[in-house]
């Protein structure tokens, strides 16, 4: 292509790029005017100076080129993690699942399911024929013995006995008794009985069954009290401390509400999950629960206050994320960090008091420093955005 017709093809492109900023620029009339060109026939018209002097920005006397308007979003002050929510499974405060001290066929089941019984009573009996012969014999073996050291006192009297022989009597007698004992503690094991109070299961046995020491007899469950194990998010692991007050509702009872505490926390963060156990302790005194129940609960903190700005409001740059803040009229550059998203509002820490706006349309027009004409605001200041719950 030769050089004349590749000037003419810049002067046509030139051209082309003049006239679209001309007519699209928001700014391009202001320009057009400082320089005395006011010929060109679609420029768009100056606005005109009103009454209440929004018209015209600028210089003192009122003079200068019109400032374009912009929208504004007021800074409020939003609260979060001041509430935990979680889900938990409760148990009974004490269960025990009952077995045999030894084996034995079951002669006798003494008790119910779902019966309440009380520590130390009887649950069912094994044969205890043999135990029961062994008893006796020991209970002879003692009296016999009983008498033969009163006998060798008795000659002790008139020096008929030795001291080694009533030393040996009173040997045999305390071992005697030693057999007696031990004969009354297995005849008492052939007896079944609950090591705690509470309420009794379904009895998976019935008289006849052969049982041993690992034969499941009964599960006695107390349930004056409900212990429910919940795990919270790690950011709420300085906040919990024991004895702090909840409330918890079960999902098979939707429409009641149980006040507790919390009676005990884990001592440490769960690596794989990032979270920490807690548990905590239910009245039940009309035995409306029962163990293995679910239950949603919910515990309140004061919570971390943050400045909240709309999404449109936040822009990033090179040094990352800032505001235009309003300030005095004048626009000023804010940084800020992002702290939470959500839905129709931003968190950030960021030196930001209520009293400030920030600049959410218009934002290629505002200048640091440069004075700003607010067309309107997005929100009303008494319209606050809710937060994202807390988990």
């Amino acid at each position: 292509m030769s050089i004349w017709k590749q000037a003419a093809l810049t002067i046509v492109v030139l051209l082309i790029a003049a006239v679209c900023w001309v007519r699209f620029y928001p700014g391009a009339g202001e320009v057009l005017n400082r320089a005395g060109i006011d010929w060109v026939p679609f420029v768009p018209e100056a606005p005109s100076e009103t009454a209440g002097g929004e018209g015209r920005r600028g210089g003192p006397g009122g003079g200068g080129p019109p400032q374009s308007a912009v929208v504004t979003s007021p800074v409020l002050e939003l609260t979060i993690n001041d509430r935990l929510s979680a889900i938990g499974t409760g148990r009974a405060v004490r269960s025990v699942t009952v077995t045999p001290y030894t084996s034995g066929r079951l002669t006798e089941v003494l008790t119910g399911s779902g019966a309440t019984v009380s520590q130390g009573d009887a649950i069912a009996k094994l044969d205890s024929e043999a135990e029961q012969i062994a008893y006796d014999r020991a209970q002879i073996s003692v009296a016999d013995a009983q008498a033969r050291v009163e006998r060798i006192e008795a000659l002790r009297s008139s020096n008929t006995a030795s001291a080694v022989q009533l030393t040996d009597a009173e040997l045999a007698l305390e071992n005697a008794r030693l057999e007696l004992r031990d004969a009354e503690l297995e005849l008492e094991r052939r007896s079944i009985e609950a090591p705690i109070g509470g309420v009794v299961g379904i009895l998976p046995i019935t008289a006849g069954n052969y049982v041993t020491t690992s034969t499941e007899i009964a599960t006695i469950d107390d349930r004056s009290r409900i212990l429910v194990d919940f795990w919270v998010a790690e950011r709420f692991a300085g906040m919990i401390t024991v004895g702090s007050a909840l409330t918890a509702t079960s999902i098979a009872r939707p429409g009641e509400i149980f006040e507790g505490t919390v009676s005990a926390i884990d001592n440490r963060v769960d690596a794989d999950s990032r979270t920490l156990r807690v548990q905590a302790t239910l009245a039940n005194e009309d035995d409306r629960l029962r163990a293995g129940m679910s239950f949603q609960v919910v515990m309140h903190f004061p919570g971390d206050k943050f400045p909240a700005v709309d999404p449109l409001a936040v822009q990033w740059g090179t040094d990352g994320a800032y505001v235009w803040a309003i300030r005095a009229g004048r626009a000023e550059r804010v940084p800020v960090k992002v702290i939470q998203r959500n839905t129709d509002s931003v968190l950030v820490d960021a030196s930001l008091s209520l009293q400030d706006s920030v600049v959410t349309e218009g934002l290629h027009i505002v200048r640091e420093g440069a004075e700003v004409r607010i067309a309107s605001r997005d929100r009303g200041a008494n319209e606050v955005p809710q937060p994202a719950g807390g988990s």
